[in-house]
């Protein structure tokens, strides 16, 4: 009796198991996009390029001034360094 149900059982999971298929995905086609630009829209970002140039090179030209100050100040400490070392080198002595 046992194997009855048991083989009952199996039949009817397999007949659920594949009575159920996946749903279809569908997937809408791609349409190309288009890059019309009107000569005002153009020139507005032409302006607004050059602007942004500008602005770029001159926050190039402060950071190079920046670095420059920065190196001279790395130099001076550099040479206090040394004269600190020159000092204790004195003091060790006498």
């Amino acid at each position: 009796m046992r194997n009855y149900f048991f083989i009952f059982a199996a039949a009817v999971l397999v007949s659920i198991a594949s009575a159920q298929s996946p749903m279809p995905i569908v997937v809408p086609a791609m349409t190309p996009a288009t890059n019309a630009k009107s000569p005002a829209t153009s020139a507005v970002a032409n302006d607004s390029t050059q602007t942004t140039l500008k602005a770029l090179q001159e926050i190039k030209a402060a950071n190079i001034e920046m670095l420059k100050q920065q190196e001279a100040t790395l130099q001076k400490l550099d040479e206090l360094e040394k004269a600190s070392q020159e000092i204790r080198i004195y003091t060790k002595r006498g």
